[in-house]
């Protein structure tokens, strides 16, 4: 596999380690079975100590599995989990994406989607509103989940331990008055969102802007996305918050439904 190892490309901007470890995962994916310590240095044109190294890197993480038998290593676990993480988003997204026009339509609101990725609301999908007011958001843009409704509807079904490994690492960050940053007030607000099935952000994250949020489930009943409508207060008045917070969980369901989501009766 000589080409493999021709990725290798000089360049000022490429940590030569981090290449040479996409060049063994890359080398492993090709060939689909076992390969020996020699045979991947040979391949990529490589000292066995540096590829040595870095295979036991792989390993203690999980991206490659050494055999206890033959001691040769094929692909791991984790590169499984990853690869199922990115397609699960690209299939929330997919399935979500005429949903969100059509709910953009009916409400004349900025409609949004996201997922919970290392702690952090990620927007996967937006429609913007035609009404004059802009949400400052972008596919791509990231938020912290406590001062949102996507976030609140993201964080509320965590085990508690996550939870508050997430409050102890992230913080709880103040982006206006509104915003909680008692981890005993948020405990107690992620409760009335599991109880009422959805969320509101009461300009928490952003002064002047309102958003109602409601959970996307998949097929095992897990959270896995949420969707919002967001919009600014002077429309979002308490009465319109009550009326879209109805129709965003219709719709949060309705893509839940296209996931493979039935919902239990009572």
């Amino acid at each position: 596999m000589r080409e493999v190892a021709r990725k290798e490309l000089e360049s000022a901007n490429h940590i030569q380690s981090v290449v040479k470890a996409i060049n063994i995962l890359e080398l492993l994916a090709a060939k689909g079975r076992e390969l020996s310590l020699s045979e991947i240095a040979r391949d990529l044109e490589q000292a066995k100590s540096t590829v040595h190294g870095i295979l036991s890197t792989l390993r203690d993480y999980g991206y490659v599995r050494q055999s206890s038998h033959t001691g040769k290593y094929t692909l791991g676990i984790r590169l499984f989990e990853i690869g199922n993480k990115v397609t699960a988003i690209a299939d929330v997204r997919t399935v979500a994406s005429p949903y969100l026009i059509k709910l953009g339509n009916e409400v004349g609101e900025t409609v949004q989607l996201a997922i919970l990725d290392q702690g952090e609301v990620l927007y996967i999908d937006k429609k913007e509103s035609q009404q004059s007011i802009y949400i400052a958001t972008k596919i791509g843009s990231r938020l912290a989940p406590h001062c949102s409704g996507l976030g609140k509807v993201l964080l509320s079904e965590l085990p508690v331990q996550s939870r508050r490994q997430l409050i102890s690492e992230k913080g709880l960050v103040r982006l206006t008055k509104n915003t909680i940053t008692d981890p005993d007030k948020l405990e107690q607000e992620l409760a009335r969102v599991r109880e009422q099935g959805y969320a509101i952000d009461n300009e928490e994250s952003m002064n002047n802007l309102r958003c109602v949020a409601a959970p996307i489930r998949d097929h095992e009943g897990k959270i896995i996305a949420a969707l919002s409508v967001s919009g600014p207060v002077f429309r979002l008045t308490d009465s319109r918050v009550m009326e879209l917070a109805e129709v965003v969980v219709d719709y949060a369901l309705q893509i839940s439904s296209a996931l493979g989501y039935r919902a239990q009766s009572v």
